[in-house]
C-alpha cells in the first residue's frame, strides 16, 4: 500500500475511533486495529494522538473547506452564499457522522490543543461564515453593526448542534433542506413576529 493511502486510511480510522471511544479513551493500538496496520506504522506518520487529531481537522475539514470554497466562488449574493455554506455543511456532517461527532465533542474537550494550533483548517472553515457576513455588510444586505466574529460563532454553533440529529442515538424526519431553511430563516429574519404596520 502506498504511503499516501496508508496515511489517509489512518486518518479515516482515527476519525471513527475518536467518535466511538472519545479522544482521551482511544489508544494508538485501537486506531492501528481499525486501520488494519501495525501499531508502529502509526508512528511513521504521526508523533502522537494529538498530532492525529489535528490531522483529522486539517485533512477532513480541509476537504470540506475546498469543496465549499469552490461552490461559493461562482456566487455573489451573500444570502445565497450563506445558504450554500449551510447546506454543504449539513450534507457533509450527514455523510460523515464520525467527523461530525469528533467536531462536536472532541473539538471542545481538547480546545487548548486547537487553540495553541493557530494555522488550522477549522479556523479557516468558520472564517468563511465571517467573510460572507462582511461581504453582505459591504453590499448593505446585512446590518453594519453586527460583529462578524461573533456572528460566525453563533451560526456555526447552531449548525453544529442541529447536525447532531444524524447521530446514531437520535432520529429525525427533517431533511437537510428543511433544517437549512429553518436556520437561515431564524438567522436572517429572527423569530419575532412582526406587528402589523398600523398597530398603535
Amino acid at each position: 500500500m502506498k504511503a499516501e493511502n496508508k496515511h489517509s486510511k489512518i486518518i479515516s480510522a482515527a476519525t471513527k475511533v475518536f467518535a466511538k471511544k472519545g479522544f482521551f479513551t482511544a489508544r494508538i493500538s485501537d486506531i492501528a486495529k481499525e486501520a488494519k496496520v501495525a501499531d508502529g506504522t502509526i508512528y511513521l506518520y504521526f508523533n502522537n494522538k494529538y498530532d492525529i487529531l489535528l490531522s483529522v481537522f486539517e485533512e477532513e475539514v480541509g476537504k470540506i473547506v475546498e469543496k465549499t470554497d469552490k461552490l461559493l466562488s461562482s456566487e455573489e449574493d451573500p444570502k445565497k452564499m450563506l445558504e450554500i455554506f449551510t447546506i454543504q455543511h449539513l450534507m457533509a456532517m450527514k455523510k460523515n457522522k464520525n467527523l461530525a461527532e469528533v467536531i462536536q465533542i472532541e473539538l471542545r474537550q481538547t480546545n487548548k490543543v486547537i487553540k495553541d494550533y493557530r494555522n488550522n483548517k477549522f479556523s479557516e472553515y468558520t472564517g468563511i461564515i465571517a467573510n460572507i457576513i462582511k461581504k453582505g455588510q459591504e453590499t448593505g444586505i446585512y446590518k453594519a453593526d453586527i460583529k462578524a466574529d461573533i456572528a460566525k460563532r453563533a451560526y456555526f454553533g447552531a449548525l453544529d448542534e442541529v447536525s447532531r440529529v444524524w447521530n446514531a442515538s437520535l432520529e429525525t424526519h427533517y431533511t437537510v433542506e428543511e433544517i437549512a431553511d429553518q436556520l437561515l430563516t431564524m438567522f436572517l429574519t429572527g423569530i419575532l413576529h412582526k406587528p402589523a404596520e398600523n398597530t398603535p
